[in-house]
């Protein structure tokens, strides 16, 4: 496998590093990377972290890393977690207030803990409104691969606060089977573009065909992820397998949250590689406007009129056809 890093991965530019992936040799990784500058959001250094830890130890390979910024690989984990131990050491520093360094996932205690210690890394105990909906975004994407993505590598999520723009990047990574598989456990979706349509709905979940999900899993986290992004006007994407959707940022108050994905700014690619697994890569603005309960409120009322409209439509369905 190989992929390339260059000068600037965000998930606004992220397609050229998801188009530099070639699968055609799954026993190695190689590595190369921009030879003056890298910028990267979390969400890649995660990509590329649960890919390194599909292959066999020591099949990793770096090229020589003379980015100036190069040592943000080193500080993030990345070269640790791979076991690269040929490129010189960095000075660390502390990470407090600046980012999470890549982390491995495996269980709901490692997922607790990993949220208590974030918290006060990033600062966000300072910021208790704000504090609350990153904390909501990475419990429930930790909770979807914990209990639905069947990958034995976890999850490998990362964060990072950017203190010019005041947002916080959060990217979540699993190798596991993919939303497709998932959704179709209950749905019927003959694309993962489909597949990524359903996963976005209110009410649709892979564990039942009835709408509004069960008890534990109600088919909301994903939809209340996106409306979150879209109501701060923030970036989100969505990537399995060889499908892509992008939330645009959009300016102005958002009156209404669209229950279809489809119907939010976006763009949607399905013919990238085919990644085996999850990638879910969030900005969150400490700017927000809008209370986090205030928030929730409203997303929670888009989220029960769209289950009462569905049970209606397939009721009157099932009842005159």
């Amino acid at each position: 496998m190989k992929c390339h890093i260059s000068n600037s991965v965000f998930i606004g530019n992220i397609d050229p590093f998801l188009r530099s992936f070639d699968f055609s040799d799954p026993s190695f990784l190689e590595i190369s990377t921009h030879d003056k500058w890298m910028s990267v959001h979390p969400v890649a250094l995660a990509m590329i972290a649960a890919l390194g830890m599909t292959v066999p130890r020591g099949n990793v390979h770096f090229d020589d890393i003379s980015a100036t910024s190069g040592h943000y690989l080193q500080r993030m984990g990345l070269l640790e977690l791979l076991g690269i131990d040929n490129i010189k050491p960095i000075i660390a520093k502390d990470p407090s207030g600046r980012f999470v360094p890549l982390t491995v996932i495996k269980s709901a205690a490692e997922q607790t803990k990993f949220i208590t210690d974030m918290m006060p890394l990033l600062h966000l105990d300072k910021a208790p409104e704000q504090a609350e909906a990153i904390r909501y975004v990475v419990s429930e994407l930790l909770r979807n691969v914990l209990e639905h993505a069947a990958a034995p590598s976890g999850a490998i999520v990362a964060a990072q606060y950017y203190p010019k723009t005041k947002r916080i990047s959060i990217g979540i990574v699993d190798t596991g089977v993919g939303i497709k598989q998932t959704i179709t456990q209950s749905h019927t979706a003959w694309t993962d573009a489909e597949a990524l349509r359903l996963a976005l709905t209110p009410g649709i979940t892979g564990t039942t065909s009835r709408e509004g999900g069960t008890i534990d899993n109600a088919g909301a986290g994903l939809f209340f992820i996106k409306s979150i992004a879209v109501n701060n006007h923030d970036f989100f994407m969505l990537y399995s397998g060889q499908s892509l959707y992008k939330l645009h940022r959009r300016k102005g108050e958002v009156k209404y949250l669209h229950v279809d994905p489809f119907h939010d700014p976006h763009a949607l690619k399905e013919d990238m590689p085919n990644w085996h697994g999850t990638v879910v890569g969030i900005d969150i603005s400490l700017e927000q406007t809008k209370s986090f309960t205030d928030l929730m409120k409203v997303i929670r009322t888009s989220y029960s009129s769209a289950i009462r409209e569905r049970r209606k439509a397939r009721y009157r369905k099932a009842r005159f056809e």
